[in-house]
């Protein structure tokens, strides 16, 4: 009995050594204060052991230890440690690291709304930009874009024009074919689909997060992502109390300025942050792209339970920026690459003929409730107010230095100022330019009044059934008109150009082309000239989205319905019926898209998905001329179809990841109208006075854009070393026969009413259709990195406009792409993070095309963009 006694208790004792042993699993995620994003390659260490591991890309971690409480460290270079607690087997959630303080971060955020990749189980070709990135690599005198490039597919042509002239294009589709969202919201121009990067310059100083969802991408609304989804989250009320102060300079004189600060949330559930900034160069790199603008955004959060959480944030970039066109190489050949033929000197000081200037505050709420454990609603209430425009010239009296032709370098503004003094019609005592023989700096005003409503109910039915249901409500008022900006000399200007107006009829008010001043001071009805016009589009839609997982395989299928409407109103006769309100048009809308994923291990998975999109034409489609005519553009224009098809592997470790997509997608039903040939008139002679007008209609062209995309991503030595490359090559063309129209545009008579062009195997351009590119980050010291990114681009075409190609293939001819050089670039920044007193300091220094390479990035109907050469950066950062 005794030797039975002492075996039972060896035997409980070894089973509760077992057990203690094997009961304790902590799991957890480890998140950047600063971005609001995953860290990986963060370390987690058992205190007091030599047990730990490195969290994953996502900054997941699972540590299982030999004790059933105790604690846990977690490092990573350039964030300060931090221990937890535990007990027994846990999750503890996300663990938030800090380069500022101890202090756990405050977040006070809409979020429900914005469709990022991670909130849905089936995947999508997907790259992520941490906050962290875009502020080192993108803040100051470079495009906000530029964050992006170093991203499979994508096309950054940051061209030697202006501050934020620069494109984005993805698998080959420019911005008016992909969709850009900020924090949910949809900011496409609803007139174009255009986006203008000088309105988003402060995107760099509040991004959190910015994620290039390419192809069918995982946003539920029915929008424009023909190439894809570019969701940018900006900081909101979402950080612990403190702030910072920054100062950067660069080439060329830049200098910018930013002040920060986040009060923390106190005890009754209020907090607010508030950023300011200035920036100002005498050029961007070629002469006369001189700019200026500031930068402010003010947030509000109140979060008064468990249940609501609110937040209010308005945001704008006002600027102004002088720009630079293409040019023949000839012309800089002659002139220097700098040149720039839109610029010269007026009384002493450089003056320029293009300068864009806008200003375009945003202003959303957003609402979260959490009406129980498995229904939430996420809504925003948004809204923008765009005024401003781009300057140029009124009538045929500009003068160049050494003469009036084209070639020559610069104008001439003040000897402008003296012939149109000599020059000047005299009105009522008044002189005034006409349109023949005089010269003024006029302003093209776009001002818009853009409302919308944003709502989604996400319903959790099990853990592997969730659904989602919503509404997108948006009403859009453009305002477009001329007004004069500088007579140079005159007392105004006789417009007589247009018919219903008296010979003697004159403008003689100007307005600045400042964004300030452009908000709440611009032309009322009698002071603009050329065109005045308005349009309202209205847009209602609505989409729902049901997703099954579980631990091996997930599927979804989503879908969105919209009715879109348009009508245009005239205020002056114009060269047609411009005068009143047009007819008003109603067209509607769909998407379907569905897919499915498949995990074979935690390391590997598969995943396939196809869409369907039936888009509504732009509104420049619906009229036949929209600045001058309220008459509807025949025949009548259909949706645009877009077809789209993926699939890619997914690999994760602890060290490396890849990713492989394929891909096709075909755009095609879309609508184009150019001009065609003079027509005799009533004499039936060609080449007299009363020779008729014609118009080609094309109703069908088609593109196809097929590709392989890659990326990976290398992290040994516990994350403080990482190495990526990615690259692309695809095959981008139009594609198969299009029906045509020709129509006399003054009779209204068709000369060809079923005509068919072919417009097969012509290339695509204005994106390199092969690209890679490789780069490395390194952690060398204690608080000291180093990194570097190439780029190579080859398979680059001119811009190719499909009037051209279609009107070569309606001569008989076959259009023939011009090709342009490859071209490689490389950057390279230099980030070093240390204290003053208990406060960090951070500088940061960045040299983008470090060799310095000539190059050509695009060339379009008027001639070559070349790009920039080696520009700089420098940045001090002090937080608080």
């Amino acid at each position: 009995m005794k030797k039975f006694n002492q075996f039972l208790f060896f035997a409980v004792m070894l089973l509760c050594t077992t057990v203690t042993f094997a009961q304790s699993t902590i799991t957890g995620r480890i998140i950047d204060a600063e971005t609001n994003s995953p860290l990986p390659g963060a370390n987690v260490l058992q205190s007091g052991t030599t047990n730990g591991v490195d969290s994953d890309f996502d900054g997941n971690f699972t540590l299982s230890t030999n004790a059933a409480s105790g604690e846990i460290e977690i490092s990573y270079v350039g964030f300060q440690t931090k221990v937890v607690k535990f007990s027994g087997s846990v999750d503890l959630g996300d663990i938030i690291l800090n380069t500022d303080s101890s202090l756990d971060e405050v977040l006070i955020v809409g979020s429900g709304v914005i469709d990022l990749a991670g909130s849905r189980e089936t995947p999508v070709a997907v790259s992520t930009i941490s906050g962290r990135d875009i502020k080192l690599k993108s803040a100051g005198n470079v495009e906000f874009g530029e964050a992006m490039k170093n991203t499979p597919s994508v096309y950054v042509s940051n061209q030697a024009g202006g501050f934020g002239d620069s494109q984005i294009f993805l698998r080959g589709f420019d911005q008016t074919n992909t969709a850009y969202m900020l924090n949910g919201q949809p900011i496409n121009g609803m007139e174009d689909g255009r986006m203008y990067w000088s309105n988003w310059s402060g995107m760099s100083d509040v991004a959190n997060v910015v994620q290039v969802q390419r192809g069918l991408g995982s946003s539920k609304l029915a929008i424009s992502s023909v190439g894809g989804t570019v969701n940018i989250v900006s900081k909101t009320t979402e950080k612990q109390q403190g702030g910072f102060v920054r100062f950067l300079g660069g080439n060329d004189s830049y200098v910018k300025s930013t002040l920060s600060y986040d009060s923390g949330i106190n005890d009754k559930g209020w907090a607010f942050s508030v950023l300011l900034d200035h920036w100002q160069a005498h050029r961007k790199y070629s002469i006369g792209t001189a700019g200026q603008g500031q930068n402010y955004m003010f947030s509000v959060g109140y979060q008064p339970n468990d249940k609501h959480t609110f937040n209010l944030l308005l945001t704008g970039a006002p600027q102004w920026h002088d720009q630079h066109f293409s040019q023949d190489l000839e012309f800089y050949e002659a002139y220097g690459e700098k040149a720039n033929s839109n610029t010269g000197f007026y009384e002493g000081e450089r003056y320029t003929e293009r300068r864009n200037f806008y200003h375009k505050p945003i202003a959303n709420l957003n609402w979260d409730f959490n009406i129980n454990d498995k229904l939430d609603l996420s809504t925003v209430l948004y809204a923008s107010w765009g005024r401003g425009g781009g300057t140029g010239n009124v009538g045929n009296g500009r003068v160049r230095v050494g003469g009036d032709g084209l070639n020559a370098e610069e104008i001439d503004f003040d000897q402008i100022e003296l012939n149109n003094i000599a020059s000047a019609t005299t009105i009522n005592g008044g002189q005034y330019g006409t349109y023949g023989d005089s010269y003024l700096r006029r302003s093209s005003m776009n001002n818009h009044n853009w409302y919308g409503l944003l709502s989604n109910l996400e319903y959790d039915a099990n853990e592997n059934w969730s659904m989602n249901f919503g509404v997108d409500a948006r009403t859009y008022n453009g305002i477009h008109f001329r007004q004069l900006e500088n007579t140079l000399g005159l007392d105004g200007y006789n417009d007589n150009y247009l018919t219903g107006r008296d010979s003697d009829y004159v403008i003689t008010e100007t307005f600045d082309a400042d964004p300030w001043a452009a908000l709440f001071d611009f032309a009322d009805n009698d002071q603009r000239y050329d065109y005045n016009y308005e349009e309202v589009i209205q847009y209602l839609g609505a989409f729902g989205q049901a997703e099954y997982s579980n631990d091996n395989f997930s599927a979804f299928v989503q879908g969105a319905v919209s009715t879109q409407s348009y009508q245009r109103e005239g205020f002056f006769e114009g060269r047609g019926n411009g005068l009143g309100k047009s007819d008003k048009v109603s067209k509607e809308g769909y998407n379907v898209k569905g897919g499915a994923a498949y995990k074979i291990n935690t390391e590997h998975s598969f995943f396939a998905n196809a869409g369907f999109y039936s888009r509504q034409p732009f509104l420049d489609n619906i009229f036949s001329d929209i600045r001058y005519d309220n008459a509807l553009a025949e025949p009548d224009v259909d949706n645009e179809e877009i077809t789209g098809l993926e699939a890619g592997y997914r690999f994760k470790n602890k060290t490396l990841r890849v990713n492989v997509d394929v891909y096709s997608t075909q755009w095609g039903n879309r609508f184009l109208s150019i001009n065609g040939p003079a027509q005799a008139g009533a004499d039936g002679n060609l080449g007299t006075a009363d020779d008729e007008f014609s118009t080609y209609r094309l109703t069908d062209v088609t593109q196809r854009h097929n590709g392989v995309e890659f990326d990976m991503e290398y992290r040994p030595y516990g994350g403080s070393w990482s190495f990526r490359t990615f690259g692309s090559v695809g095959n981008w063309k139009y594609d198969g026969e299009t029906p045509y129209t020709l129509q006399n545009d003054d009779t209204g008579d068709f000369i060809t009413s079923d005509g068919n062009v072919d417009l097969t195997n012509v290339k695509i351009g204005n994106a390199p259709q092969t690209s890679f590119g490789f780069g490395f980050k390194a952690d060398i010291a204690k608080g000291l990195s180093v990194d570097m990114d190439y780029n190579i681009y080859s398979g680059l075409y001119e811009f190719v406009d499909p009037a051209d190609v279609a009107d070569t293939a309606l001569s008989n001819g076959v259009y023939e792409s011009i090709k342009l050089p490859a071209y490689t670039l490389a950057d390279a920044g230099v980030t070093y993070r240390f204290s003053l007193g208990a406060n960090p300091l951070t500088f940061r220094a960045n040299v983008y095309n470090l060799f310095n390479e000539a190059y050509i990035n695009q060339k379009d109907a008027y001639g070559y963009y070349l790009g920039i050469g080696r520009t700089f950066n420098a940045s001090l950062r002090y937080n608080f």
